[in-house]
């Protein structure tokens, strides 16, 4: 005999898996990512946007208006050949950060017991609705850009200006992008709805995500690659008909493959400690050098492809690293000295900390228009009097492209020094000491609230088991604020690539560039020469030297931070 169903039991029935906790979890997600949607819109339109459009400006010909898209010219003029194995080793990175996260996720999958590879699918449909809008907006780009061109010559209305966006947004080209984008979209979010609701596992957003990511470094590592080839094929046919060989395959493969052995020797060496036996020890030290030996040889065509690229672009990272050199080890060097005196509590000391600070929180336009004057090549200028006590004649200072290490030889006697120990030039230690000056008391401040987070205890143990001041500096204090070290440091040599208020003040034409760093040089091809693309393809070389520069710091130092 059937029992009635009560109207409550069929309801939960009928439900199914759309109520209970797999709702609630469903209703909680959607919740965060309402709340994190504005910061995640504010995000794209003021960082990732304007990024995206600087690389679109580099690759487009632009010269007070854009004159069509180029690809590659712009970084190939500024850094020659070495673009494409910039694009090559970044297309192998993007293949091997999928390779790495699907291997993860595997072992992942294997731990938890769970067998989610149908996930790869709506992962599948967010890395292409993710592809699928970038496409779009390098269709949609063009037509907003070309607005300016059509109101030339017409009066500028607020209808006219609606008009002609209503038509950006229409346009032949851009509509089949967006619409590929808009139904892919809506796919990926009806697949991954639905396959959170049917498969009933915690992980499954974690594996959707994973396989998503998988998928679009899989596609931007194709994407490069396929577009690195097309650029070099493009280049060759072009060289063959101007009758020249440009060498790009025969440098590609050289240098690529001593920076793969370069870091396969590094791989080695940093893992020799953990060899089972003395001979596998030193068996990978040895071969850790053979493969460095062999890297740098391969590397060899590297000068080659230095030479063919804008001379100017070396010249002044040149000047940049001399700048990097001359004020950062001065500045944490004088800051550490400073902030262990002021934290010894001495009389005056409150408004010693005020004093140093000043320099930083003073105005960077006014202070180094002051030193200027200061150094002025002028003999009544306060330096050159103050030299002339000691029977130093009248100094050029921001005028003298000669460098300080040629000056000084010549002083001495030394006459002909080769200009690559010339080192740099007045000129510019004159801006370095002003970049010292300035940024000691910022340094200063942050040692000393590293210097307050180190115990007494440890400090006082010592002084009982007998340790002096030196020995508890170094053994002690020094090795406790290496974080501060290594954040200074860091924070510090990106700010010597970025430089540019002081510099742009207090630099002169007679110094014959001298004192032009990349940023300064990044400034005169936009503003000056108004060469928008060849000076975004720079700021983008800039970005990768100092995301570079990042990455060896991180390796090198951060490896020897001692928390505590």
């Amino acid at each position: 005999m059937d029992l009635p169903v009560s109207k409550s039991s069929k309801l939960t029935a009928s439900q199914g898996i759309f109520s209970g906790r797999r709702l609630r979890q469903l209703r909680e997600y959607i919740t965060a990512y309402l709340m994190i949607a504005p910061a995640v819109i504010l995000i794209f339109v003021f960082g990732i946007f304007p990024v995206g459009f600087a690389l679109y400006v580099s690759l487009n010909k632009w010269r007070l208006k854009r004159s069509g898209l180029i690809g590659l010219d712009n970084y190939t003029k500024s850094i020659g050949n070495l673009i494409y194995v910039a694009l090559f080793a970044l297309a192998l990175g993007a293949l091997a950060g999928a390779i790495i996260l699907l291997i993860r996720t595997i072992r992942l999958a294997r731990e938890k017991g769970d067998k989610p590879w149908l996930l790869a699918i709506p992962g599948a449909l967010h890395a292409a609705a993710v592809a699928a809008f970038f496409q779009y907006i390098f269709y949609q780009l063009p037509e907003f850009l070309d607005i300016a061109n059509k109101i030339v010559g017409k009066q500028k209305t607020r209808e006219l200006f609606n008009t002609l966006l209503s038509e950006a947004f229409r346009a032949e080209t851009v509509q089949p992008a967006w619409q590929l984008f808009f139904w892919l979209f809506i796919a990926a979010i009806v697949v991954s709805v639905a396959a959170y609701f049917l498969w009933r596992n915690l992980n499954n957003p974690l594996y959707q995500a994973n396989f998503a990511l998988v998928w679009l470094l899989a596609i931007i590592s194709v994407g490069l690659s396929i577009y690195t080839y097309n650029a070099i094929q493009s280049a060759y046919a072009v060289a063959l008909e101007e009758g020249s060989d440009p060498g790009i395959w025969p440098q590609l493969l050289t240098i690529s493959v001593g920076a793969i052995l370069l870091a396969f020797a590094w791989w080695l060496w940093d893992n020799a400690e953990k060899a089972a036996s003395t001979f596998s020890f030193w068996l990978r030290l040895v071969a850790a050098l053979i493969l460095m030996v062999g890297g740098w040889a391969l590397i060899g065509q590297l000068p080659m492809v230095i030479a063919n690229s804008d001379p100017d672009l070396w010249t002044g990272l040149k000047v940049t690293v001399f700048y990097s050199l001359g004020t950062v080890p001065f500045q944490l060097s004088i800051a550490l000295f400073i902030s262990v005196l002021l934290f010894q509590r001495l009389r005056g000391s409150e408004i010693m900390r005020v004093i140093y600070f000043l320099p930083y929180v003073t105005p960077a336009v006014a202070s180094a228009a002051i030193y200027k004057q200061l150094f002025s090549n002028r003999p009544q200028a306060p330096v050159n009097q103050l030299l002339g006590l000691f029977g130093i004649g009248t100094q050029q200072w921001l005028r003298e492209p000669r460098g300080i290490f040629a000056m000084i030889a010549q002083g001495i006697g030394i006459e002909n020094l080769p200009e690559w120990l010339g080192g740099p030039s007045m000129a510019l230690v004159v801006i370095m000491i002003f970049s010292i000056w300035t940024f000691v008391g910022y340094n200063t401040v942050i040692y000393l609230a590293g210097l307050g987070n180190i115990s007494n205890e440890l400090l006082e143990a010592a002084e009982i088991d007998g340790a002096n001041r030196w020995q508890i500096f170094s053994n002690i204090i020094f090795p406790l604020l290496s974080p501060t070290t290594y954040f200074l440091s860091l924070i510090s040599i990106i700010g010597t690539f970025k430089a540019f208020n002081h510099i742009w003040v207090m630099r002169d034409g007679l110094a014959l560039g001298t004192t032009d760093t990349f940023s300064v040089m990044i400034f005169i091809e936009f503003f000056e020469k108004l060469r928008y693309g060849y000076a975004s393809a720079l700021a983008f070389v800039l970005f990768a030297i100092i995301l570079g520069l990042t990455y060896i710091n991180n390796r090198v130092q951060g490896s020897r931070v001692f928390y505590g």
